[in-house]
């Protein structure tokens, strides 16, 4: 789930920083550009692990900040493909079942990846699997807050970066609103995936 991945990037530390060590400063600003963002095919950016190198530090014509090459690793979040998690239903809807792991909610559990049959209940909005047993059919709702275990499918990455001009500011605002530059898409049609409380009873 978690990876250590190895970045470069040119660190600019401002005047208001020159009284701390270099290494703090440059600790700082690292935080401060990827803590809790996304990297576009890399992952979401957790916490920095070390530095591995410093290169030398300049400072430019008509900018009084210092800027240094720094080479160090990061801990992203980024799932290996078919590996097993486990979150609560964030919510759902006809495109299925949302999943959030406290840290991050950009996980979607499309309707074919559901257990089968199931069907969507407009009134509860909810996701039913119809469970077909020798005494019949018993629902099994997923309801809201419940524990839920997947597998990882598929994972997208969007490239959110502003390019060239906008032809409508509201648009383009709503357009970058509903992209995600994350998102990880599940299954739980197998045994033993889904709701926890449903292999708990059924055991």
């Amino acid at each position: 789930m978690f990876t250590l991945v190895e970045m470069t990037d040119t660190v600019r530390i401002p005047p208001h920083l020159f009284h701390i060590k270099l290494n703090d400063a440059v600790i700082e600003e690292l935080n401060n550009k990827f803590a809790n963002k996304v990297v576009y095919n890399v992952g979401l950016c957790i916490a920095l692990f070390d530095i591995t190198k410093l290169e030398d530090s300049f400072i430019f014509p008509g900018d009084g900040a210092s800027h240094t090459r720094v080479h160090f690793r990061y801990v992203v979040f980024r799932p290996f493909m078919d590996e097993i998690l486990q979150g609560r239903i964030r919510s759902c809807s006809r495109e299925g079942v949302h999943v959030s792991l406290g840290f991050f909610d950009d996980i979607l559990i499309p309707p074919d990846a559901l257990q089968q049959p199931s069907k969507f209940d407009e009134s509860e909005q909810v996701w039913v699997w119809e469970y077909e047993t020798e005494e019949g059919t018993h629902d099994l709702f997923m309801d809201k807050e419940e524990e839920i275990r997947f597998r990882v499918v598929d994972e997208v990455f969007v490239d959110t970066t502003p390019t060239g001009p906008k032809v409508s500011e509201a648009a383009e605002a709503d357009k970058e609103a509903k992209k995600s530059p994350y998102s990880l898409v599940g299954t739980i049609s197998e045994p033993g995936l889904g709701l926890l409380s449903w292999w708990n009873s059924i055991g």
